[in-house]
């Protein structure tokens, strides 16, 4: 009778329940240390914008900027709101709307399209929109300069969107024929047999389907639209005008600045754009990450 020798693989001893779990287990403290490094240089002056701008003008400059402040200066508000920061706001919340429906009514059916289409023309387009991600806006800003100033546009919010817009628009159709790819094709032809044409495959398959990369999409045009700088620096003068990321500027005077004033601005117009952040950054990242249509 033969006798079977087991070989080493089958005596070998199973690994203990415990073993991988222990290795996980066990702190990482050099991730943790480089963590609260991290989170000083990012919290620190974040905290110093906050005990400035809640700081009187007075005890700022008697106490110096590393003083805590003897009380809350509720007063900064009402001295920003007096300083034409309302107006400011509304500039800048016309320009952020009008750039993300803007550049989504003109991304969402060049993005279909050309998803869907076979021809040369599709093809050139998509090729057109990804040049547009190696021009950087500071190259071209005198032909943009031009073209609004012929277009007698300038020093109108429409001066600021159509740039911002324009600049906005390669990414995001990139994103968005990203996402459209994902639908599969049986979708499509499902819907073509049962006779829809193509506004009503947009309307009813497409939009519904890429409700994740148009938040998305939505978030990034935003935020770039609400931190603009170049384009109402140069194509705007008024300051009826004015956006807040250069209303900022006329809060010092000629030879002195009010640094709680100026502070307490600063953290009123990061306000909204950091709530959008904080709430909808899980959008953002995922269709980024080349997820969102999922």
């Amino acid at each position: 009778m033969a006798v079977s020798t087991p070989t080493r693989s089958a005596v070998r001893p199973a690994p203990r329940a415990g073993g991988p779990r222990r290795s996980v287990d066990r702190p990482n403290w050099a991730a943790g240390a480089l963590s609260l490094v991290w989170l000083a240089v990012v919290g620190f002056p974040l905290l110093l914008l906050v005990i400035w701008s809640l700081t009187d003008r007075r005890d700022y400059q008697r106490n110096g900027p590393l003083a805590l402040p003897d009380g809350i200066a509720w007063a900064n508000i009402s001295q920003v709101f007096e300083a034409r920061f309302g107006t400011y706001m509304l500039n800048t919340f016309t320009v952020t709307a009008g750039s993300i429906l803007l550049t989504l009514a003109l991304a969402l059916p060049a993005a279909y399209a050309i998803v869907r289409s076979r021809s040369w023309a599709a093809s050139l387009s998509f090729r057109m929109f990804l040049l547009g991600l190696a021009i950087p806006a500071q190259a071209v800003i005198v032909p943009v300069y031009l073209i609004i100033t012929r277009l007698e546009l300038y020093d109108t919010l429409r001066a600021v969107i159509l740039p911002t817009v324009a600049f906005n628009l390669p990414l995001v159709v990139l994103i968005l024929s990203g996402s459209l790819r994902d639908v599969s094709r049986e979708l499509y032809e499902a819907m073509t047999v049962d006779g829809a044409g193509p506004f009503r495959i947009f309307w009813k398959l497409v939009l519904p389907m890429s409700r994740g990369s148009i938040s998305t999409v939505g978030i990034f045009v935003g935020l770039n639209a609400w931190n603009g700088f170049i384009f109402p620096l140069i194509l705007t003068q008024d300051l009826n005008n004015r956006v807040v990321a250069l209303g900022l500027w006329h809060y010092q005077g000629q030879y002195a600045v009010n640094v709680p004033g100026l502070m307490m601005a600063v953290l009123l117009s990061t306000l909204p754009i950091f709530l959008l952040y904080l709430f909808a950054r899980r959008w953002l990242i995922a269709g980024l990450a080349g997820v969102g249509g999922k």
